[in-house]
């Protein structure tokens, strides 16, 4: 199941994500489900997402 960023842009400027019971983490543009995808093992994806977190403004 592709889950869209919560993150998402209003001029429909968005990320999906999908997370496999097995596998990579899935990546793509959620305006063209059926073009390419990025995959990145799970523990890439984590590192990923620490160094994106935004401080509290």
């Amino acid at each position: 199941m592709w889950r869209t960023s919560s993150h998402s842009a209003d001029n429909g400027s968005c990320v999906a994500v999908r997370f496999p019971p097995a596998g990579p983490v899935a990546v793509r543009d959620s305006k063209h489900p059926a073009g390419p995808r990025l995959a990145f093992p799970e523990h890439a994806w984590a590192s990923f997402l620490r160094h994106q977190r935004c401080p509290l403004r």
